[in-house]
């Protein structure tokens, strides 16, 4: 690839053939104008929660969280509460996290380790494997009314790279086949050996879908959020794939090509060439080749501490972001030293409300050459040695919910597109080529409305 990107549309970044980083072909999603009142309308909510959330899998949470026998986490959409746990055997299973008796939540806190669950309303006790293991003074039941043994329900859960997903319909198909994602896709980062340095929740006023649409494209990028374009290509390679996933490709360490002086290397490309270990004053060339000896520097240094899986790994993945999508309500920001986890998840009553869960996964190294890259915008002090697991963060409606920069603009601008989204004079998203992401995964959404799948 040469020192400096060509930055047209359509955008190509020059992955290599075969590779992941490959422009994949395109797909025809049509140019349907979609009515507005998917993102506010309460019947379309409901026709989400009985055809299409029941049906799909969804990321319940990582691995990495649950790592002893007796550990569990619990994991909450709209109305639903799931409890995570894993088994003594250490594999994990997944329950409803609503007791038989009746219907309180077994599980209360959002994570912990126990022998037994304990229902805190009348003391029933259920076994890591959901059986049921004691009904309170059971002699004065019918034994007709618990004969068969009511245990709490199990719902479908599969383990993919260190990530979670449950599924609570059981005729889905196997969670590898439904992910969409070529095989090494999401293997080549080692997810499974990251672990949780951050988590928050915060409330935002704005449909789930209004959210998630933000996330899958870069057009607003120079214009939300002005201070990137020293520092990222807003135009993005935009790939497509089976089930409603899809990525798009951001060049890192690069300037915006609506950036008049692409030569004067600047704090923002400073800051990128230190984060990658590199001495910005020792560097000589210019703003165009500074994406490039990045990559060498990140290269170098991964050798050097044996950190075999950059192998893996692109030029281009070593700096680049990889926005992925999984269908319905999860976005994958993936790096060599760590992943962004961002889930959109429905309101239980609202549709003009949603919970916008954020996860930071990071691989620790210690070496002080390998240091946590500062746009993650951990806050100072963060333990990131995996010794302890922070508490999630929760941040209520109208709160500024303080995760940097970027994502605070974000938070202040989507209560205002949905506002928008309801006036009479709104007929619909005009989604264009950039906006490709949107359209794939709104495509995806009414096949399962449409009864299609």
């Amino acid at each position: 690839m040469s020192d400096s990107l060509n930055a047209v549309w359509p955008m190509d970044v020059g992955g290599p053939a075969g590779s992941h980083e490959e422009r994949q072909p395109p797909v025809d999603d049509g140019l349907d104008v979609p009515d507005p009142a998917r993102y506010y309308s309460p019947e379309f909510m409901q026709r989400e929660w009985q055809r299409m959330w029941p049906r799909v899998w969804l990321l319940a949470g990582v691995a990495c969280d649950i790592p002893e026998a007796g550990d569990y986490f619990t994991y909450t959409l709209g109305h639903e509460s799931f409890i995570v746990v894993r088994q003594e055997d250490l594999s994990i299973k997944a329950f409803h996290n609503v007791c038989p008796h009746r219907g309180n939540r077994v599980a209360l806190n959002d994570r912990g380790s126990v022998e037994r669950f304990t229902c805190a309303f009348h003391g029933w006790r259920f076994c890591l494997d959901g059986q049921l293991d004691q009904i309170t003074d059971e002699h004065t039941f019918a034994p007709s009314l618990v004969r068969h043994r009511p245990g709490l329900v199990e719902v479908r859960s599969e383990v993919h790279c260190g990530l979670i997903f449950i599924n609570m319909d059981g005729k889905a198909p196997p969670l590898r086949e439904y992910v969409g994602l070529p095989p090494g896709y999401l293997e080549n980062y080692q997810i499974e050996k990251m672990h949780v340095v951050q988590h928050v929740q915060s409330e935002w006023a704005a449909n789930w879908k209004t959210g998630q649409d933000a996330f899958v494209e870069t057009y607003h990028l120079p214009f939300v959020h002005p201070q990137t374009q020293t520092v990222m290509e807003y135009y993005s390679q935009q790939d497509l794939f089976p089930n409603g996933a899809s990525r798009m490709i951001v060049p890192l360490c690069v300037k915006s090509h609506h950036v008049a002086d692409q030569d004067i290397v600047d704090e923002g490309l400073r800051f990128m060439m230190k984060d990658a270990g590199m001495d910005p004053d020792s560097y000589t060339g210019s703003a165009r080749g500074v994406r490039q000896a990045v990559q060498a520097s990140k290269r170098a240094r991964a050798e050097r501490l044996g950190l075999t899986h950059y192998r893996e790994l692109t030029d281009g993945q070593l700096t680049d972001s990889w926005p992925t999508t999984l269908f319905p309500n999860v976005q994958l920001g993936l790096h060599p030293e760590g992943v962004f986890i961002h889930r959109f998840l429905p309101h239980k009553r609202d549709p003009e409300r949603f919970i916008y869960d954020t996860m930071i996964l990071y691989r620790y190294v210690d070496d002080p050459a390998y240091t946590v890259p500062a746009w993650m915008g951990l806050a100072p002090g963060t333990d990131v040695s995996g010794r302890s697991r922070p508490p999630m963060r929760r941040v209520p409606l109208g709160v500024p919910p303080q995760l940097g920069e970027v994502l605070d603009q974000d938070s202040e601008l989507l209560p205002i597109v949905q506002e928008g989204l309801r006036s009479r004079a709104f007929r619909g998203p005009l989604w264009g080529e950039q906006e490709a992401r949107i359209r794939h995964l709104h495509r995806e959404l009414d096949r399962y409305l449409n009864g299609e799948k």
